[in-house]
């Protein structure tokens, strides 16, 4: 077992503080034409993180697929996203992009939760 102090190279806390378990990263991917950046300098839950982040997913899903704490993943997204790698997106900012947020159904699922 690896410690989590030897993964982040003993950083104990996120640089960046608006990471929440619900943010949405992405791996970035370079333009056509434009050089590939080189991965070998990476650790290896940075090489995981980008694989899985092919396609969206949120910190809590990462914590779990890398079995780490939030904090420590939260750190190693960080530094993905400082290298420009990754990015993040609000959940909020997702809502918008897939068309805005419906009140409707989320009454309708407030009104189902308070009558369990």
């Amino acid at each position: 077992m690896v410690r989590p102090y030897t993964i982040t190279r003993g950083r104990t806390a996120p640089e960046r503080d608006d990471l929440t378990l619900i943010t949405v990263l992405t791996t970035v991917r370079p333009a056509e034409g434009e050089p590939q950046p080189s991965r070998r300098a990476l650790q290896p839950e940075h090489r995981v993180i980008l694989a899985r982040c092919e396609h969206p997913a949120a910190v809590a899903e990462l914590a779990a697929d890398l079995d780490l704490p939030v904090s420590v993943t939260k750190i190693l997204l960080g530094d993905l996203i400082a290298q420009g790698l990754l990015t993040a997106r609000a959940p909020l900012a997702v809502a918008g992009a897939s068309g805005g947020v419906d009140l409707g159904l989320l009454a309708a699922v407030r009104d189902g939760l308070r009558r369990l």
